[in-house]
């Protein structure tokens, strides 16, 4: 994700370290304390437990549905803008189809055009990708299915979270049916929240109480905000599309 709140990779710096602050990841169910006395309830109320064993499963499973999508998509399709406001779906796939092959020479020329600037050099480099042919793009997506390499710093949660919103932002602008599984969504919202440094636009959110009204669980403390779980996680992603209106989560499509 770029500093200015388009996701241009699964989380802004790719940093996300399993203890941060108050908030601690044990196995994927954040338990995040309050500051309260003793006896306080936490400010998570509802959180959703998946382990390592389950995280990977979910990321291949979906991985699946968006190479599904994208052997179905037409070249208008292709070229069509994206949710994240400087990628093209072609340059979504792109990104995806490079993550897995990160420490590259490409990579590292990247980042030297960008001068470090991790959140230019993602943008530049998913678009340099993107450039191959669709099919070489589609190959390379369905061949890291099965691949369950996490990176320093980053954990499986992390790459649930990637492919999850991204899938969401190559099939809400085509209006593509391709929903997100609650319970996946709900961990990936709910390490979202926990570690609000990893997109900044969460923090100005925590007024609020979320409950998603498609599974059990709710996060924060306030006046009370509603919606399906997938609607909740691209307000948290800084999605544009998503919006809070009267009370309720929605996409403004």
């Amino acid at each position: 994700m770029t500093s200015s709140g388009a996701m241009a990779g699964p989380l802004r710096g790719w940093v996300a370290p399993l203890v941060v602050g108050r908030s601690e990841l044990h196995g994927y169910r954040c338990v995040t304390r309050t500051d309260d006395d003793a006896g306080a309830a936490s400010s998570l109320e509802e959180v959703r437990s998946m382990n390592e064993d389950e995280v990977w499963p979910a990321v291949d499973t979906h991985r699946r549905a968006v190479v599904a999508m994208l052997e179905r998509l037409t070249d208008a399709q292709w070229n069509q803008r994206s949710l994240c406001a400087e990628w093209t779906v072609r340059d979504v796939a792109g990104h995806l189809a490079w993550q897995q092959n990160i420490w590259t020479p490409a990579t590292v020329l990247g980042m030297l055009r960008a001068r470090g600037n991790m959140d230019r050099a993602i943008c530049d480099i998913a678009r340099r990708h993107a450039q191959r042919p669709v099919e070489q793009l589609i190959a390379q997506l369905r061949r890291i299915i099965g691949t369950h390499r996490a990176m320093p710093t980053l954990t499986p949660v992390e790459f649930l979270i990637d492919i999850l919103v991204h899938s969401q932002d190559i099939a809400v602008p085509l209006r593509y049916p391709l929903d997100l599984p609650p319970e996946p969504a709900a961990v990936a919202a709910t390490r979202l929240w926990t570690k609000d440094t990893l997109l900044p636009g969460v923090k100005k959110l925590k007024a609020q109480r979320f409950v998603a009204t498609d599974i059990d669980w709710s996060v924060g403390q306030g006046p009370e905000v509603r919606g399906p779980i997938s609607a909740i996680l691209l307000l948290f992603s800084g999605r544009a599309v998503a919006v809070i209106d009267s009370g309720k989560v929605v996409l403004a499509t």
